[in-house]
């Protein structure tokens, strides 16, 4: 109950650190309240309960107050230390309660504890091993306050821009990117708090994440305008940057993307508690859950984070209304889309006089970006557009 508190009150602030320092701080309460209430009203005294106490204690305190600053180290020596501690308190729970029902109770939360380390430990070592395993390509380029990673490749213009979906990482967009680099510049970049990107104190927003890419691309000199192309709900963050910065947009492709609605309330869960939810929530993955299904609790909050925010991405998004006579390609998927969506993508296409709406057959909407002969056939729509900006001639209907 205490750990919970913890988290719900500004004990700290609403990161993945301090939660999870707040849990920590939570159970150091509990067992430094065993010491003390079993000194105070038992003949028992039970000053052993105060080594976990100020293990956990001190750990949780360094992640509130320093937050992802020291989270490495703290995910390489609490899980052994909370390990060794975990024997401990069962050797003297054994001595101590011998005979008693009390270390009936004591040993399941102590097992769960010494589970928790090793899943702990698997998690840090599995990253250690994944991050070895593939180098980051590209750079890292400070944006203000964090750094966001891109990757170019190829040559020529215009430079294509590449945005996955919700919760993906640059990496998933890899049959599109060396498909695009064989005839021109193209490059892919990890939004905050995925893949090789830093993550940030609160959550990016729609606006924010349009903005971030601006600056990472003039940072990084890489000239436009620019052709975008956005997968899912990567295309309501293309379509926040084109109204955002027309003048740098020279085309658009729209990849079965997540439409725009005006009529969105926008409404955000208060952040006060939901921040701190998300970041509770998203926690178990450091436990192992994360590396067992190929992920960290990073990248599941940062998910969990961007879908937080739908309401408010797809109002954001309907700010675009116009996007004149540059070229558009409209891409849906046939297999696992509705009436609705087929209608919604139709609308998006009229955002041109000089579109393109393509349904794909026997793609669903994944597969556009992760299958090979269907994601050829993306990577074939966003090389027309980029052959319409530099003809100037109308795409081929």
């Amino acid at each position: 109950m205490t750990a919970v508190l913890l988290v719900l009150v500004p004990f700290g602030p609403a990161t993945q650190s301090a939660v999870i320092g707040s849990v920590l701080c939570g159970f150091a309460v509990g067992w430094a309240m065993l010491a003390v209430l079993a000194a105070r009203f038992t003949d028992q005294p039970q000053r052993w309960a105060f080594v976990p106490a100020a293990l956990m204690g001190l750990s949780g305190l360094l992640l509130v107050v320093f937050g992802p600053a020291v989270q490495p180290a703290v995910n390489w020596i609490l899980p052994a230390a909370m390990l060794a501690a975990s024997i401990y308190m069962i050797v003297r729970v054994r001595q101590n309660f011998s005979g008693s029902r009390a270390r009936w109770v004591l040993y399941p939360v102590i097992v769960a504890l010494g589970l928790a380390s090793v899943g702990a430990g698997y998690q840090a070592i599995g990253e250690a091993v994944d991050a070895q395993a593939t180098p980051m390509p590209g750079q890292l380029i400070d944006v203000g306050g964090h750094r966001l990673h891109l990757y170019c490749a190829g040559s020529g213009g215009p430079t294509v821009v590449l945005e996955a979906g919700g919760g993906a990482a640059a990496a998933e967009l890899e049959l599109l990117r060396s498909a695009v680099e064989r005839d021109t510049r193209v490059c892919v970049y990890d939004r905050a708090g995925r893949g090789w990107s830093d993550s940030t104190p609160t959550p990016a927003h729609g606006i924010q994440i349009a903005t971030d890419l601006h600056t990472l691309l003039e940072r990084a000199e890489v000239p436009g305008p620019y052709v975008l192309a956005g997968h899912s709900f990567g295309g309501l963050y293309v379509q926040m940057f084109a109204a955002q910065y027309p003048s740098e947009v020279a085309g658009m492709v729209l990849i079965d993307s997540t439409a725009p609605d005006a009529t969105s309330s926008g409404y955000q869960p208060h952040p006060f508690v939901m921040d701190r939810v998300f970041a509770l929530l998203s926690s178990p993955a450091q436990l192992g859950l994360g590396h067992l299904f190929g992920g960290t609790a990073r990248d599941l909050l940062s998910s969990i984070n961007e879908y937080a925010d739908a309401a408010d991405a797809v109002q954001h998004a309907a700010s675009l209304t116009d996007f004149g006579d540059k070229p558009l390609f409209v891409l849906t998927a046939r297999v696992g889309n509705d009436a609705g969506w087929f209608t919604a993508q139709d609308r998006m296409a009229a955002l041109s006089t000089d579109s393109v709406h393509r349904i794909v057959e026997n793609a669903s909407h994944q597969m556009l970006v992760s299958d090979e002969e269907s994601a050829a056939v993306t990577a074939h729509a966003i090389l027309d557009v980029v052959a319409a900006v530099r003809s100037g001639e109308p795409l081929a209907k």
